[in-house]
């Protein structure tokens, strides 16, 4: 059997809806970036960045070779491993009863994953010391986003530029529900007020109940929950 390739893919919009852009990258033997390609998408939203991504991705790889893929969507991982057995089963419908976004592009996806290995790994996006191929991933879509033009190694250009510091957070442990990018200062000191940001997605706080999507949450130790219980958590 070949030997299993590791990658990463992201995408990027500037409005979401706006100038969107995707990218994906290969790591060599030693874990770093080696082969990466990245294009424009002209105006979309950041769903369908992060779907074209792995659409891209997936069609970039021999299907026979083993593949680890690196995400920090989870609305694009869980939209091909978790929800689309349901989907299939409903006729394209969501539980409802409403069409399924991106249905294009998720049937393109299930065909490329039919019959091959892949494995998903989730992981938190913009942080300090963070995946470097995630990273990558990120800056190469983010660019192609802002340039709306095409790039990678194929094309020589140069890697993607680094993230300006004030983007990144603090390194924590993996959201488990979040399933959102927060910007900037989302993470607060100890002993100051968190911030809270609304779920895009279901999840379940640390104290062992869920919270739905639309429902108002904030980072604690170990992931995302009730703002509640990490103002608990905090004064403990």
């Amino acid at each position: 059997m070949a030997e299993r390739v590791i990658a990463a893919c992201d995408g990027a919009s500037k409005g979401n809806p706006g100038p969107a852009g995707w990218g994906w990258v290969i790591a060599d033997e030693a874990g770093d970036p080696a082969r990466w390609e990245a294009g424009p998408l002209g105006t979309a939203t950041n769903n369908v960045a992060e779907l074209t991504a792995l659409e891209r991705l997936l069609t970039a790889v021999d299907p026979d070779v083993p593949l680890e893929v690196r995400m920090d969507s989870q609305y694009a991982m869980k939209a091909v491993t978790t929800w689309l057995p349901g989907w299939k089963r409903k006729g394209w419908k969501t539980s409802a009863g409403k069409p399924v976004a991106n249905q294009e592009l998720v049937v393109r996806i299930d065909a490329l994953l039919t019959g091959r290995s892949v494995d998903f790994q989730y992981v938190p996006a913009h942080q300090v010391d963070g995946d470097v191929l995630n990273d990558f991933a990120d800056r190469a879509a983010s660019q192609a986003a802002t340039a709306q033009q095409p790039a990678g190694s194929e094309h020589g250009s140069p890697h993607p530029p680094p993230a300006p510091a004030s983007t990144r957070r603090a390194a924590g442990p993996k959201s488990s529900g979040a399933g959102a990018k927060t910007s900037a200062g989302a993470s607060k000191r100890r002993g100051s007020t968190a911030r809270t940001l609304k779920a895009k997605f279901p999840g379940r706080c640390r104290c062992g109940r869920a919270y739905t999507a639309g429902e108002s949450i904030a980072k604690n130790s170990e992931g995302w929950g009730h703002p509640a219980c990490r103002t608990a958590a905090a004064e403990g």
